[in-house]
């Protein structure tokens, strides 16, 4: 995944863009850059790698060694970025956040000719300087937006800060993710995270419209393109990814979660499927507001089992290697005796992708002396590697535990009949769900239907996107 931040103003902001670029840290692990402009100076960019160190302290001494009244800032999981960009539109800074699937086939159709890329370790392309390329084809920004927007095989939610000191936003042609505007006396902001700027003193504006670009200056905000009619805004922002405290399209995301939660209890309590719980815990950070719904409704005590150690393993320190992360994720869990030996523990997770981790703290609960752990996901099993966000670290389908499941049940042919897994009404249901929980050690496991996240959001349904979930478009 990734963040961002922006800001124009009529004083240096060298602060605000720091602060707001940081309250995206929980977006990504792997690089974070800032591009800044100045009258005198110019634009200056900086991009450091958080995979050991967090974004505030790579980037403590910026004020020392850059300034400007106008700066984006992003947190990236995959691309360096805002890089820099000389083109017939004069020189501007770059940041993008979403995935293009076809990026080989763009280079080669629109760029074969235009020169040498950066090449990425593996010798990938990287997205934004391929993105900053296609938009310089053009006579405006606006115009070379529209053109890469109209050709991008999955999301591109761009930021642009040019020569003049302006920024240039445009939304992801359906709305995947949220753009917020925001309004202080001396300045204007764009970020992905509304309490980002919130935080600053700013007010927020509106959030743009899907495919929406605009010009934001220090005088004030300019539509440059309206926004289309169709979105599909991520689901799983709500469920996973998205602070706590922000609201996407009018829904807070900590609601959202009690209620998946409530949805989840009142299910399991008109199935009689849980009777024998002492706690209702949740997975810490994101499971935790599901569980506390989940136990306001069934009038089950809420308790926190285990305690995360964040001070020195706070989630900026994510190494590469999947063994290493294991092993921190382990390391960062710090039982309550006293609310896990001998009790009957229901513990809930945003959702179960791998199920590495979830594996692993029920083997941590067991042998802190949980008596059983039941589960709960908050969303349906995630079937499908996310193709339009790049949220998940892998590419291959049959890391995802209820792929390898399906294939141990029945091979290739269970493939055919996803729909039905997803449900736990239908004997495949129920045989995906005995399978995991037996592979895990779970006394029951159950998911969230998929019509009962989309009741907890509470907007129209073909807003939604789902695709991780059911595959479809």
């Amino acid at each position: 995944m990734g963040g961002y931040f922006g800001i124009v103003s009529r004083h240096d902001c060298m602060e605000d863009v720091f602060f707001g670029t940081d309250y995206h840290s929980h977006l990504g692990t792997h690089r974070a850059g800032i591009a800044v402009y100045d009258p005198k100076i110019g634009l200056q960019r900086e991009i450091h790698s958080i995979q050991a160190t967090p974004f505030r302290t790579r980037f403590k001494d910026i004020f020392d060694e850059m300034e400007g009244t106008s700066a984006i800032g992003c947190i990236s999981d995959f691309y360096p970025q805002p890089l820099l960009i000389r083109s017939k539109l004069g020189t501007f800074a770059i940041c993008v956040t979403g995935a293009v699937n076809n990026a080989e086939h763009l280079m080669k159709t629109y760029l074969a000719d235009g020169g040498h890329f950066d090449a990425m370790t593996g010798g990938g392309v990287n997205v934004t300087e391929l993105i900053g390329a296609l938009i310089s084809l053009s006579d405006n920004f606006a115009e070379g937006i529209r053109f890469v927007q109209a050709l991008v095989d999955g999301t591109a939610s761009i930021l642009i800060l040019t020569d003049d000191g302006s920024i240039i936003a445009a939304r992801d042609k359906v709305g995947r993710l949220p753009v917020w505007l925001g309004h202080r006396e001396d300045a204007f902001s764009v970020s992905f995270e509304p309490f980002a700027h919130q935080k600053l003193g700013f007010e927020d504006l509106r959030e743009l419209g899907p495919n929406e670009i605009v010009k934001i200056t220090a005088d004030g905000i300019t539509t440059l393109s309206p926004a289309g009619k169709e979105m599909r805004m991520c689901a799983f922002l709500w469920s996973y990814y998205g602070y706590s405290t922000s609201s996407y399209e009018g829904v807070n995301v900590e609601l959202m979660r009690y209620r998946n939660g409530a949805l989840m209890a009142k299910k399991d309590n008109e199935q009689g499927s849980v009777t024998d719980v002492d706690y209702v815990c949740g997975m810490p950070d994101s499971g935790t507001p599901h569980a506390i719904g989940y136990a306001n409704e069934s009038h089950l005590p809420f308790a926190r089992a285990y305690i995360k150690y964040t001070p020195t393993w706070s989630r900026s320190f994510t190494p590469s290697k999947q063994s290493d992360r294991n092993r921190i994720a382990k390391m960062k869990q710090v039982p309550v005796p006293a609310l896990i030996q001998d009790k009957n523990l229901l513990l809930v997770d945003d959702s179960i992708v791998r199920g590495t981790q979830l594996r692993e703290t029920v083997e941590f609960l067991y042998e802190s002396g949980a008596r059983k752990v039941h589960m709960r996901s908050a969303c349906p099993p995630i079937m499908f590697n996310c193709k339009y966000l790049n949220f998940s670290r892998s590419n291959n389908e049959m890391d995802l535990i209820a792929r390898r499941i399906i294939m141990e049940l029945e091979g290739e042919e269970g493939f055919k009949h996803m729909d039905e897994y997803c449900n736990s009404n239908t004997q495949r249901g129920h045989n995906l769900r005995q399978a995991m929980a037996d592979k895990l050690h779970l006394g029951s496991l159950d998911f969230q239907s998929l019509d009962g996240v989309i009741e907890a959001i509470g907007i129209d349904p073909c807003k939604l996107c789902t695709y991780c979930w059911n595959g479809k478009e």
